[in-house]
């Protein structure tokens, strides 16, 4: 007995240490809000005055100092995001999280952002610089001179954070247009489908704009059969690179001048849709200087704010989704395979030694190559990186991109946008500004509205008879890009009568405009819709705007919804089903099954009409909806698609509509019970905010991660995309991890109205009460003021003597 107590009594010891322990490092780890701490760095003092929900007004005396401060807030909340985004862009994950992130390190190696980085801060402006610095400054001087604890990522994978650089920061800059622009992917699918399918089905299953003819092309599919291209040329890179240009996914914003609104003032709206990550992509602040006051959302790893409101304007952004990256076959030497083909002849790779550090083996070598073109990213599973991809030793692959080029216009260009006092001086600033191309509408206090797409597009040769649309031969010059288009006539428009603007990622001009951007622009709903809502009264308030957000009235679902109604299934429960959705008008509500029994028939539908012409492989790599192919099929052209390839039978489109609502069904019954009634959408559509990398360890991810029901889809202005492939980790289908990352309404005459929200909270500490505070109202449609109120708490930073 004697012996048990002292077990019990030393159990009890053990526990009450572990909760002092607990108790100390939360205490340690969570950042200083009040006092006064001297550091090296800055030149004056810099006050940061925190209001109730975590978001920070950094008060200096100059811009630099303003920077110094930023960088600060964003270590002590987000310090652990910092270590990432600086892992991603340098391709070192594996060093932090082993093996399985190699692929991508090699992928990330292999584009070169770092290289671009380095080359663009060799030709930076001396202001640019000096902002730069001084957020390095800031970021490291949390680190190095007031932390107290590593936030629990550091602590758990046993790792030290680095010093922040001004590289790291550009890089940064360059990830973001990545997942910004994916047309590389649509290439490079074209060139597989091409193996199997002729030039005219690529153009019905990736149709043209709504209205417009496909981009007329050769034949590049008897061009590859000619040059015995490999169909597994380029799938590796596919599958290591992150994710870009996810299909369905972009940004809303509009603004209303004076004489549309209720006030009489211009009103501006938008969300951005993004990755949805915890913490989130977004971190709110207010920077106050002597020459200018600016808040809004600033992204940890960037000096400035880059989605706001000043003292005179205010501006958001979409997504343009230009088509500013060109793949090209390159062809290597026989006999050689250090040199390829060029327009005068053979020439030499350029070649970079790059060493990758692998958590728990041994290092990897990987030489990565470059042309005239740009990185070879078809090495990217290569370790020697000398022979090519071993499926197609011919050829390799290489990408032109403008984010990759040595000009720091875009953050040069949003110093001065965020300083900019007027709609034209803001336009005027944008002219410098390279990738990713944005949207950019603003609004100013004197009423003047604008819309601008910003950004450097390339030119291509008129005899370009490929048009960008699939990868080129590298070795001849006509394929090359001519330049870029001048600046001052990208699309935009200044005050238009109509009293609104609006851009929802489709087509940005008229059918008539002279220069090509793109041909794949995102299907126009979500546009179509903002539309019937700012036509719907003559004046709309800031409530008004919210409500847009709001709404889930997907009009593809509209669109779609006969086609499912008339299907003919066999299936015990289709009756009931048909029931749910016979007064379904195509709100995609969170608590009604008809959003759930539509998206399970349109993913099990598109599977049977497309998978077997596409092949698996091509068909497992997508996770595409196809819908605007799919609204075709169904709606009379696609009898040679219906016909199931792998049967000697010759199934019809009302075959496949009926069995793929009895797959759904038979999947939904698994998934959510026997009755259709009981279904709900927001039971299997959940927003799920990410975190790297505890999202996909089952036992930390309910510790890091965020959820959220959710309603909406791909389709509706407040964006909930609908995941079609399973998720990795849990095998769940619908998952929501693309979204509104941000929502911001900003009144032009009235600043104390104006509000945001991103979609997590402000801190990226697990343990902060500030960590998931946001997510609830997030998921509302709920808001906090752009201005804010009293700060809570004051830390003053000053400089050490």
């Amino acid at each position: 007995m004697q012996w048990m107590r002292r077990g019990l009594m030393l159990v009890v010891l053990l526990a009450i240490a572990a909760v002092a322990l607990y108790l100390v490092y939360r205490q340690r780890v969570l950042p200083q809000t009040d006092g006064t701490v001297q550091l090296s760095g800055p030149t004056g003092e810099v006050r940061i005055e925190r209001d109730g929900v975590g978001i920070p007004t950094v008060r200096a005396g100059s811009a630099e100092d303003a920077a110094f401060g930023l960088g600060f807030v964003h270590a002590q909340d987000r310090l652990w995001q910092l270590e990432t985004h600086r892992r991603i862009a340098s391709g070192r994950l594996a060093e932090a999280f082993g093996a399985p992130a190699l692929e991508t390190d090699r992928f990330l190696r292999a584009l070169g952002v770092k290289r671009a980085a380095a080359a663009q801060w060799a030709r930076i402006e001396p202001q640019a610089r000096s902002v730069l610095v001084a957020y390095s400054q800031g970021v490291n001087a949390y680190v190095q001179q007031a932390m107290q604890a590593r936030p629990p990522e550091f602590l758990i994978l046993g790792l030290q954070p680095e010093p922040w650089t001004p590289q790291d920061s550009l890089a940064w800059a360059i990830m973001m247009a990545w997942d910004l622009g994916g047309n590389w992917g649509t290439e490079l699918q074209r060139m597989r489908l091409s193996l199997r399918l002729p030039v005219e089905r690529i153009n019905e299953l990736i149709p043209p704009y709504p209205g417009d003819k496909p981009l007329a092309t050769a034949d590049y599919a008897a061009m590859y059969r000619t040059l015995k291209v490999d169909g597994k040329l380029g799938a590796q890179a596919l599958r290591a690179a992150p994710e870009s240009g996810i299909e369905g996914v972009g940004s809303n914003n509009w603004v209303l001048a004076g004489s549309h609104t209720s006030t009489g003032k211009a009103l501006l709206a938008n969300d951005p849709h993004l990755k949805l990550s915890a913490p989130a992509l977004w971190y709110f602040a207010r920077i106050e200087t002597p020459a200018f006051k600016v808040a809004g959302a600033t992204m940890p790893g960037q000096a400035t704010v880059v989605l706001g409101q000043n003292e005179h304007i205010a501006w958001g952004f979409t997504n343009t989704g230009p088509d500013v990256q060109d793949l090209y076959l390159e062809r290597i030497q026989p006999g050689d395979p250090t040199r390829y083909q060029t327009p005068q002849g053979w020439e030499k790779f350029e070649t970079f030694e790059e060493v990758i550090k692998v958590k728990g083996q041994p290092d990897v070598q990987m030489t990565v190559r470059a042309t005239r073109h740009g990185p070879v990213i078809s090495d990217a599973g290569v370790a020697s990186g000398l022979t090519g991809p071993a499926s197609s030793p011919g050829y390799v692959l290489t990408m032109r991109w403008t984010a990759l080029d040595p000009d720091p216009g875009t953050l040069e260009a949003s110093l001065d946008m965020v300083q900019a006092r007027s709609v034209p001086e803001f336009v005027k600033a944008t002219s410098r500004y390279v990738a990713p191309m944005q949207n950019m509408v603003v609004a100013d206090r004197e009423g003047r509205i604008g819309v601008v797409s910003a950004g450097r597009v390339p030119l291509r040769k008129p005899d370009n008879e490929l048009k960008g649309q699939v990868p080129s031969p590298g070795w001849e010059a006509r394929y090359d890009w001519a330049g870029f288009l001048d600046p001052t006539v990208t699309p935009r428009e200044l005050d238009p009568p109509r009293g609104w603007i609006a851009t929802a990622n489709q087509r940005i001009h008229p059918v008539d405009y002279p220069h090509y951007i793109t041909n794949e622009w995102a299907a126009p709903y979500r546009m179509q819709r903002i539309e019937q809502m700012l036509q719907a009264k003559p004046k709309h308030s800031i409530d008004d705007l919210r409500d847009m957000h709001a709404d889930v009235l997907s009009l593809a679902t509209v669109r779609l919804l006969p086609v499912l109604r008339l299907a003919r299934s066999e299936h015990p429960l289709a009756a009931v089903a048909q029931r749910e959705l016979a007064e379904f008008d195509g709100r995609m509500v969170g608590d009604k099954a008809a959003p759930l029994i539509f998206w399970a028939w349109a993913r099990q539908l598109s599977q049977g009409v497309f998978a077997d012409e596409m092949g698996a492989e091509s068909w497992a790599a997508g996770g595409r909806a196809y819908r605007d192919a799919l609204e075709a099929v169904m709606e009379g052209n696609g009898a040679w698609w219906c016909d199931d390839k792998a049967t000697p039978a010759e199934e019809t489109c009302a075959q496949q509509n009926a069995a793929a609502l009895s797959r759904a069904l038979d999947e939904l019954q698994q998934l959510q019970g026997p009755d259709p009634a009981a279904w709900r959408w927001d039971r299997a559509h959940q927003a799920r905010s990410e975190h790297r990398p505890f999202s996909r360890v089952k036992a930390l991810a309910p510790w890091f991660e965020m959820r959220a029901p959710m309603g909406g889809d791909t389709y509706t202005v407040n964006v909930s995309r609908v995941g079609l492939k399973p998720d990795a980790t849990t095998g769940e289908f619908y998952l929501d991890e693309h979204g509104p990352s941000l929502r911001a309404l900003y009144d032009l005459g009235d600043p104390a109205q104006s509000r945001f929200m991103h979609s997590t909270g402000q801190s990226g500490i697990p343990l902060s009460p500030l960590y998931r505070s946001f997510v609830e109202r997030w998921a509302k449609v709920d808001y906090v003021p752009v201005w804010g109120g009293a700060a809570e708490h004051t830390l003053v930073l000053q400089p050490r003597k």
